[in-house]
């Protein structure tokens, strides 16, 4: 990033900086998103910081919210896009830090995580220390703070699972607050923070309550057939973790060297009487029962079944090991990546009659 500001920017750079730091924060214009998104794509943010504690990130948030121009929190950007035309307000680049073990017991620990942390690294650590909890969602890439954003989750595992509560600052109410799990509002790959409180709170420290005790099958099904073949009889988180970073080497790009956003799209969620209807036609259609008359079927499956797996659209591949996945081999806009998308989502529409979602954030 570099330095260059008119006139007008200096003045709010000013007022941005306010009175209470101890460190000097430098604010950049006109900055690239896509270098900073892992679908690198997006136009350029108006501005963009950095904050490496609360203050810094309250602060950010605050002056923008006084200055009438929007602020957007970003961690890994590996689950958020951008349009073409840019944003228009602040990107606070979450680099708050921290790992530290608030409560520990012979049965679990109680961790504290500061938002900025690498989230895989953070897996990493937990599994040093035999914790058990989150050693499903090693290889996920992005931010700490981001996971209750979406209730990052994977084989089986969830941050709903574990969080206990998280800190945050209210742009609403201007102070720092402490929000309970409960009051995260979890659902599949979804929170408050991206449905009903959206663009309200900057999160900084997430706190999770991980186990002593070894993890216990049944597990999730890939996850089952992967040590059904290799012969794995015996658990541990280290166990684990290594399962699913092999499962994950092999059926999802590294998006340092394939731009892409994990899973672009979510998992379908139907009723019981569609999968009836729906098996009528594709008896062999998976499903997973939710509870409450629910279903969870894999939308790479439908993708594949629609004819879509491997295909190109606008500079953008449908993965061919896991249709879940859009990469980036050509595209140039936002508009590439949208065609593609649509695409998908009507090819998966005409065919089941279910509308499936994007899971990316957009900016």
């Amino acid at each position: 990033m570099h330095r260059e500001f008119d006139s007008i920017t200096e003045v709010i750079i000013q007022q941005l900086l306010g009175l209470r730091y101890t460190r000097y924060m430098d604010f950049h214009q006109n900055i690239p998103l896509k270098n900073y998104l892992t679908m690198r794509l997006g136009g350029v943010a108006k501005y963009m910081t950095e904050a490496h504690s609360p203050d810094e990130l309250a602060a950010a948030c605050r002056s923008a919210k006084q200055q009438n121009i929007p602020f957007f929190l970003l961690g890994g950007g590996s689950n958020v896009i951008a349009k073409d035309e840019g944003y228009p307000g602040l990107v606070v680049l979450n680099k708050v830090k921290g790992f530290d073990v608030i409560e520990d017991t012979p049965s679990y620990a109680v961790i504290r995580i500061g938002g900025g942390e690498n989230w895989d690294e953070v897996v990493a650590r937990t599994v040093e220390m035999n914790l058990s909890g989150i050693e499903a969602m090693s290889g996920i890439p992005g931010s700490a703070g981001a996971a209750p954003v979406q209730n990052v989750g994977a084989y089986g595992q969830e941050i709903a699972d574990t969080l206990i509560q998280l800190e945050a600052y209210d742009s609403e109410a201007d102070s720092f607050v402490v929000l309970q799990n409960e009051q995260c509002g979890f659902s599949y790959r979804s929170s408050i923070f991206r449905e009903s409180a959206t663009g309200r709170y900057a999160i900084y420290s997430i706190a999770l309550k991980l186990y002593k005790s070894a993890p216990q099958p049944p597990f999730y099904d890939a996850l089952q057939r992967y040590f059904d073949e290799v012969g794995v009889t015996i658990f541990t988180p280290k166990v684990v973790r290594d399962a699913v970073l092999a499962i994950r080497h092999d059926k999802l790009p590294d998006p340092q060297e394939r731009p892409n956003t994990g899973s672009f799209f979510k998992n379908a969620i139907i009723e019981d009487w569609q999968l009836e209807e729906l098996r009528k036609q594709w008896p062999d259609m998976p499903a997973y029962d939710l509870g409450n008359h629910n279903f969870k079927v894999p939308t790479g499956w439908l993708i594949e079944q629609a004819g879509m797996k491997n295909q190109v659209i606008s500079g953008m591949r449908i993965h061919d090991k896991n249709c879940l996945v859009l990469i980036n081999e050509s595209a140039q806009s936002y508009a590439d990546l949208a065609a593609a998308r649509e695409a998908v989502i009507d090819a998966v529409r005409d065919m089941f009659r279910i509308n499936i979602q994007q899971e990316p954030l957009e900016m």
